[in-house]
């Protein structure tokens, strides 16, 4: 009985078990990418036009990414906590917004509405803020995959929850916003208390590597399933049992990651003095985390200037060698009193920063540009997913909804698998894989902007990959080069860029291109009833809202995204430049 409450003392505080629990929850918390099948209902229930439906999608946008509150209660709260705030949050927001589309509720003005979703939306930073500080404590050296998974797991989301949907196979499409208000919520709260740093860096196995595989292979497989029974769903109409047994195996392949904590702590013994001891105190410290003792802490102000240049590209250990001659160098001339010695006036890049230290530094601010050029790009079509499709004559666009998810999903897992082998085997900094996952978005806009046949499907999965890679690239890069100890403040903020794309991208370029070829093609079919007042009209009025039709309706803006995602591309190898230094010294050591 002892050993018993042992075992389930030790599966209870088992890492891998927090990391598991983060994944359910992530996959519940991505309800900002169901906003593409939402918005049709909400738009012709409110009697709303595409530039009404942007704002909504811009404030959907800034909820989603606006995470101040979320980053600094987790600092402050108890990581459940934090959670539970979330969830409440996600329920009242979408809540409300079901109660005034399904007439239970008064019609309130836009304003209103724009609000109910900022707040709704809202309660996603808190998940993804809860399940990635968590996570990243537990597994400091492995940032990269952790960081991918969890936010793959969000960005499939919406394929998951609209499964779920088929199942409840209602004719009421405001269910759908319902199911978004309550879903994420109960799932939250069931798991709360298990989210928690647990001192994952004492919990490192020689088996952790194949656990990473198996997690791979079950996202391989749970995005590959999820692909198919989208595409049956859509070619073949098949009955409710079918999609009752599809859901099913939904369900089975998301609980089997449980199966490595069970087996960690069950199958095995309880680990013993000599496998504390498998990896050496050199492995067993964490590049991009400072060590905080009262030797680094004083420095010699000449050793910046006395170390040549190209000392930072030598080998680690003939670079540790260089350098400490140096400092002896410079500790005798100390005592002679040639030089001065004085503390250092704030962190290196590596070291922990403040989110204040961080805000003056360049590469902070190159990878939020960056971030907003490439993100909000990509936002931006998901944000427009259903008007986009509608536009060029497909009928159904919760299947494009489910693929960029899909795509999304594999972009963020690959993203974390691919910057990890550029780091760990090649000490080369990880934004190297942000300028590759620019330019593949910026093919993808290309291709939307051509309106070819079969170019939304090509444009979903480039658009899909490059968007996904953003958020598995960008918070282990900033945990590397700002360190861990404020990660959720300064994650929180890279976050504000992609709402800050959305509201120039979306709520300005793409809403008023599409308003103007909506007006120019109603004025064509109805030529006698057209002016120029009333096209200008057709912009201001709720009472008629436009809809466009033919390639045309984001040829401009699909172009205007390629070229940003250009830009965006070239600012990251920017950062490349400038960190190819500080990347050597952090993993140059494990390649030696």
């Amino acid at each position: 009985m002892v050993r018993l409450k042992e075992k389930l003392c030790l599966f209870f505080n088992n890492r891998w078990l927090v990391f598991v629990a983060a994944m359910w929850i992530q996959s519940f918390a991505g309800i900002g990418y169901l906003f593409g099948s939402i918005s049709p209902i909400i738009k012709s229930s409110l009697n709303y036009n595409q530039r009404q439906l942007s704002r909504l999608g811009v404030a959907k946008d800034l909820g989603d990414s606006v995470g101040f509150l979320a980053g600094t209660l987790s600092e402050i709260l108890p990581l459940w906590a934090t959670l539970l705030v979330g969830a409440i949050q996600n329920f009242i927001g979408y809540g409300w917004v079901w109660l005034i589309v399904t007439g239970r509720s008064p019609t309130l003005p836009l304003w209103v509405m724009c609000i109910l979703i900022f707040i709704g939306t809202n309660g996603e930073t808190y998940f993804n803020t809860a399940a990635l500080v968590s996570c990243v404590q537990n597994f400091p050296k492995s940032r990269g995959p952790v960081v991918g998974i969890l936010k793959g797991f969000a960005g499939l989301g919406g394929a998951i929850m609209t499964q779920i949907y088929a199942l409840i196979h209602s004719p009421d499409h405001a269910s759908l916003i319902f199911m978004v208000a309550v879903g994420p919520a109960m799932v939250v709260i069931a798991l709360m208390f298990l989210i928690r740093p647990v001192g994952g860096h004492r919990q490192v196995r020689p088996s952790d590597g194949f656990s990473f595989s198996l997690i791979y292979s079950i996202c391989i497989i749970l995005a590959s399933y999820l692909m198919g029974v989208m595409l049956v769903q859509d070619l073949v109409d098949v009955s409710h049992t079918v999609t009752t047994i599809f859901t099913a195996i939904l369900f089975v392949l998301l609980v089997i990651p449980v199966m490595i904590p069970i087996s960690l702590s069950f199958s095995q013994a309880t680990r013993g003095p000599s496998e504390e001891t498998l990896l050496s105190e050199s492995q067993k410290q964490d590049p991009g985390v400072s060590k905080h003792n009262d030797d680094q802490e004083i420095i010699f102000s000449e050793v910046e200037d006395e170390k040549p240049k190209d000392v930072d590209l030598l080998p680690a250990l003939e670079r540790q060698k260089r350098i400490a001659q140096l400092q002896t160098k410079l500790a005798q001339a100390a005592a002679e009193g040639a030089v001065r010695i004085k503390r250092r006036r704030g962190p290196h890049r590596g070291e922990d920063f403040t989110l204040m230290q961080a805000l003056i530094k360049a590469d902070l601010w190159i990878i939020f540009f960056s971030l907003l050029l490439g993100s909000g790009s990509g936002l931006t079509v998901i944000d427009n997913l259903g008007q986009m499709s509608q536009s060029l004559g497909y009928d159904n666009t919760h299947v494009f909804v489910s693929m960029i998810s899909i795509w999304n999903f594999l972009g963020r897992i690959g993203g974390g698998y691919f910057s990890e082998i550029i780091v760990r085997d090649y000490a080369y900094p990880r934004h190297a894989a942000m300028a590759v996952a620019q330019v593949i978005m910026a093919f993808g806009h290309f291709f939307f902007a051509m309106g070819w046949p079969g170019a939304m499907y090509i444009g979903t999965l480039l658009v899909g990959l490059g968007y996904g890679a953003h958020w598995a690239i960008v918070p282990a890069a900033a945990s590397e080069l700002f360190g861990l100890k404020n990660f959720g403040a300064l994650y929180n903020f890279l976050t504000v860029a992609n709402p800050a794309g959305s509201l120039v991208f979306s709520g300005i370029i793409a809403s008023s291109i599409y308003d103007s070829e909506a007006a120019k093609q109603a004025q064509e079919r109805h030529p006698s009833q057209w002016n120029g007042a009333s096209i200008l009209s057709s912009f201001l009025a709720v009472e008629e809202p436009l809809k466009c039709e033919g390639a045309i309706c984001f040829f401009l803006t699909s172009l205007i995204l390629c070229g940003l995602c250009i830009i965006a591309a070239c600012l990251s190898m920017i950062l490349v430049y400038r960190t190819k230094a500080v990347y050597n010294q952090l993993y140059g050591k494990s390649r030696t």
